[in-house]
């Protein structure tokens, strides 16, 4: 999951495999798979950024015992 920040200032976990597409107008729209739209405060490089970030922590984690 990754970090967002609504238009409204308050912060919550995004399941990024949820995302559909990312538009930038002048907000960042986020249209998720299901058709929901969600308005962030963060642009379009820092959210792909986020993403990268948190598929290379799982996939880089040890597997425990």
């Amino acid at each position: 999951m990754i970090m967002l920040t609504s238009i409204k200032g308050k912060k919550f976990c995004l399941n990024s495999d949820l995302i559909y597409k990312i538009t930038e107008a002048p907000d960042t729209i986020i249209t998720l798979t299901d058709g929901k739209v969600l308005r962030v405060e963060e642009r379009c490089e820092q959210i792909r950024q986020s993403i990268i970030d948190f598929k290379r922590e799982i996939y880089a984690a040890p597997l425990e015992g």
